[in-house]
C-alpha cells in the first residue's frame, strides 16, 4: 500500500509539473504570437503609407506644392526603409511579411497633409507606443528596435507635415532636399547634422531626396 501511495504521489507531481511546463511554454509563444501580429500591422501600416505619400507627392507637384511633393517623397522612402526592417525581424521569428496594398485617397495638398498628420500622429503616439510596450514586455529587443526607429521618424515627420500645412503658401515653387537616415528612416533638413540622432548613422550614409 505505500509502495502504490509514494507511486500515486510520484505522477501526481510530474503532472503538475508538466503542467506548469506546458502554461509557461503556451504563455511565451503567445506572447511572441502578439509581437509577430504587431510587427504584421506595422509591416502593413508602413507599406500602405509609402504609397500613399508617393501618390500625394504626385498630386503636390501638379498643384505646385513642389516643396511638399519633396517631403512627401522623402517620407515615403522612411516608411520604406521601416518596412524592411519590421520585415527582417518578422523573418526572424518564422514569418511572412503581408501587407494589403490599398489605393490611396487623394484630395488637395492641404488635405493630404492634414491626413498624414493625423496618421503619422496615431503610429507616434498609440500604435507604436502599445508596440513598444508589449514588445519591452516580452524581452524581444529585435522588435523593440525596429518599433522604437519607427515611432521617433513618424514624429518628425508630423512635424515636418505641420510645419509645411502652417506654411502652405511657402512649399509652392522650387524643391528642398532632405536627409533620410538609410537604417532608421529618420527625416530632416538639417545639412549641418554629422550623424543620425537615433542610431549614430553617419551622415555619409544618409540619402538625400528632393
Amino acid at each position: 500500500a505505500l509502495t502504490l501511495s509514494l507511486s500515486a504521489i510520484s505522477c501526481s507531481s510530474a503532472e503538475k509539473i508538466a503542467s506548469t511546463g506546458g502554461s509557461a511554454t503556451t504563455a511565451a509563444t503567445s506572447k511572441g504570437a502578439t509581437t509577430l501580429e504587431n510587427l504584421q500591422t506595422a509591416f502593413d501600416g508602413e507599406s500602405n503609407a509609402n504609397a500613399k505619400y508617393l501618390a500625394f507627392a504626385k498630386k503636390a507637384d501638379d498643384e505646385g506644392y513642389t516643396k511638399v511633393a519633396s517631403l512627401f517623397r522623402a517620407a515615403a522612402r522612411a516608411e520604406e526603409i521601416h518596412m524592411g526592417n519590421h520585415a527582417q525581424v518578422i523573418k526572424k521569428m518564422g514569418g511572412a511579411p503581408k501587407a494589403d496594398v490599398k489605393p490611396a485617397e487623394i484630395k488637395t495638398t492641404a488635405e493630404n497633409l492634414k491626413g498624414a498628420i493625423e496618421g503619422e500622429t496615431y503610429e507616434r503616439d498609440k500604435m507604436y507606443t502599445d508596440f513598444i510596450a508589449e514588445a519591452r514586455s516580452n524581452g524581444n529587443t529585435d522588435a523593440l528596435r525596429t518599433f522604437n526607429f519607427a515611432k521617433v521618424a513618424e514624429g518628425e515627420h508630423a512635424k515636418l507635415y505641420a510645419e509645411a500645412l502652417t506654411n502652405l503658401a511657402d512649399w509652392k515653387g522650387g524643391k528642398t532636399t532632405f536627409f533620410v537616415c538609410s537604417t532608421c528612416g529618420y527625416t530632416t533638413t538639417d545639412v549641418n547634422l554629422q550623424k543620425c540622432p537615433v542610431d549614430f548613422t553617419p551622415k555619409e550614409k544618409f540619402e538625400s531626396i528632393s
